[in-house]
């Protein structure tokens, strides 16, 4: 029991002395700053991205173009699609030929000029109204005359020169006058 009251007594007179120990330090102190201060903020800068059109591994016959512009202040993006007219042009072809039309599948493919050409270099010229080998060859060459006719016959130059005398006469004046001009 002795004991007991021995281990009471230090615990009290423990407790007491270590409520009266402080263990803050207390001070005053007065801070003056005269001075600038700088701020950087980083941030992404500012971006405009351009949509994004896929146009692979599809059955398509377009292209995707796509850009973007970006400034300070202002960003500007833009996209469209584009159709590709020969890729058009040799899928009409396949399936012509597919569906057994194959003079109209050749006839697709000759509306380009290189077909065209390496057809009539292989001696066998494209189809022109339903016919076909020397008949189509005569009717193209008839056509490529008649056209020629046309040309020469809607040439400015030679309606200039067919025209009355008088006006022979004041164009020759008009380009006498400026050649003395530019030789002056």
């Amino acid at each position: 029991m002795i004991r007991l009251l021995i281990i009471i007594f230090f615990f009290i007179l423990g407790g007491y002395a270590y409520a009266e120990d402080d263990d803050v330090i207390k001070s005053e102190s007065t801070v003056i700053s005269k001075g600038s201060m700088d701020t950087t903020i980083n941030s992404p800068p500012p971006s405009a991205i351009s949509p994004q059109i896929s146009t692979s591994n599809s059955d398509l016959c377009t292209v995707g173009v796509a850009g973007a512009v970006q400034t300070q202040i202002l960003g500007i993006s833009a996209g469209r699609t584009v159709r590709d007219m020969n890729c058009e042009k040799l899928k009409n072809a396949k399936t012509m030929y597919d569906m057994g039309m194959k003079v109209a599948a050749v006839s697709v493919m000759c509306q380009d000029e290189r077909v065209f050409e390496a057809m009539l270099n292989a001696g066998t010229p494209c189809p022109k109204d339903g016919l076909v080998g020397d008949k189509a060859r005569l009717a193209w060459e008839m056509e490529a005359v008649k056209e020629e006719i046309q040309r020469d016959q809607n040439n400015p130059m030679r309606k200039i020169f067919n025209e009355n005398v008088e006006t022979k006469m004041g164009f020759g004046v008009i380009i006498s006058t400026l050649a003395f001009l530019l030789a002056m």
